[in-house]
């Protein structure tokens, strides 16, 4: 063989190696990856993506049903415009109240229902979820409405 083919097999080789490698770490970014979608973007799409992905916004007033002997819980979730009724079975965060900004992370039912797995809650009464924020914001909301800048 000769030392220009040698060069040739050696360069198609790291290539490859590369390829094989790029192409696994888009596939591990593609697995962990979750999709930001506010209530009002879940109630325009017919289709909803098959993935998780969250929804971000201020927990309805009046909407937050307990189920006594389960830890199911059923609230919406409204950035002013649209509302989005959600499931939860585990224990909600301490700061979990209505009026307040949630950001939730799930999978949408057949039903339309969306099935949440995680709650998260704002952390003190000065900061509401970026997410959340950006919900109210993309409805032509104002923020500030519902926290104490």
């Amino acid at each position: 063989m000769k030392p220009r083919h040698k060069r040739l097999f050696l360069v198609l080789g790291i290539v490859a190696g590369v390829s094989i490698s790029t192409a696994l770490v888009l596939n591990a970014f593609r697995d962990n990856m979750t999709f930001f979608i506010t209530p009002s973007e879940v109630m325009a799409k017919s289709e909803m993506p098959e993935r998780r992905f969250r929804i971000g916004g201020i927990v309805e007033e009046g909407t937050v049903q307990r189920d006594s002997e389960s830890t199911r819980v059923e609230f919406g979730v409204t950035d002013t415009k649209s509302s989005v009724k959600v499931t939860y079975y585990g224990i909600l965060p301490d700061l979990f109240r209505e009026g307040q900004g949630v950001v939730v992370e799930g999978r949408i039912t057949d039903e339309g229902t969306f099935d949440a797995d995680n709650v998260m809650a704002r952390h003190d009464e000065n900061y509401m979820p970026a997410e959340a924020e950006e919900a109210i914001k993309r409805a032509g909301g104002d923020p500030s409405e519902f926290v104490d800048y």
